[in-house]
């Protein structure tokens, strides 16, 4: 049985399933193999809870609409839990624990008995206390359970045609803040918004704007930096200061996921 068979008979004995979508190729590949065996038994919620990007929204309707299956949403604000705006080290289990918790809610008004995630094999290899916090909420990883790396499931997305199979992985909007720095409205606006700028004017399509105290440190990947030449770079910090960022830099090291935080 090939991996994208395991997974779509992953939902062979589920009446009736939830999948957390994002806009990423992770659960957008659980969402396409849940509609393929359930059809209208498959559902999808999204959830827009203040520090997903408006592109990350955009893109999972798209992402469900090219599927077929039927998206709901849940629309809440992560930045009234205090346990999340602190931004310690736990912030992804508190993010977690309260969308798990919606999710569950949710899924008792449809009838639904399973909720599933994105999650894959890759994921095990980072600190990612989110998991944690969806495991407690018996939240079942399908992809890991039918053992997907990230680049089997961009290659099956890519098979199956999906548009998001070569997307730049992303986290949310929190995730550009160092622990120990309050997560804020206005932190997130002028982070998501710096992140475009950049995006439109070094047309490089993977960027993190991190939010250093007030400062912007531009991370793309390494071969990439090139691209900020002095008239490209003059640009992106004239617009960056004009939003609110004190000083620019682009980080020399290159693009890493989470290297902002040391893992404990």
């Amino acid at each position: 049985m090939t991996n994208l068979a395991e997974l779509v008979h992953w939902f062979e004995d589920k009446n009736k399933v939830m999948i957390a979508l994002s806009g990423g190729v992770d659960s957008a590949l659980v969402a396409y193999a849940a509609f393929q065996k359930l059809g209208d038994s498959a559902i999808a919620v999204t959830a827009d809870y203040k520090t997903l990007s408006e592109e990350e929204l955009r893109t999972a309707k798209q992402v469900c609409s090219e599927i077929g299956i039927k998206q709901l949403f849940l629309d809440y604000d992560e930045l009234e839990n205090e346990d999340f705006t602190k931004n310690d080290s736990n912030r992804c289990f508190h993010c977690r624990m309260e969308l798990g918790s919606h999710l569950i809610e949710l899924a008792k008004g449809y009838g639904v008995e399973v909720i599933v995630d994105g999650t894959n094999i890759d994921d095990l290899g980072e600190y990612r206390p989110g998991i944690e916090a969806l495991r407690k909420n018996g939240i079942r990883s399908p992809l890991l359970e039918t053992n997907f790396s990230k680049s089997k499931i961009r290659e099956t997305a890519k098979l199956i045609g999906l548009s998001v199979f070569d997307r730049p992985s992303n986290a949310c909007l929190a995730s550009r803040i160092p622990w120990g720095q309050r997560v804020t409205a206005e932190k997130l606006t002028r982070i998501e918004l710096g992140e475009t700028i950049v995006k439109q004017l070094s047309k490089i399509r993977n960027v993190r704007v991190r939010d250093i105290e007030g400062s912007a440190r531009i991370e793309v990947d390494k071969k990439m930096i090139s691209v900020f030449d002095d008239v490209i770079l003059k640009q992106i910090t004239e617009k960056l200061k004009m939003i609110g960022f004190a000083t620019v830099e682009v980080d020399q090291e290159g693009y890493k996921p989470g290297k902002i935080n040391v893992n404990v």
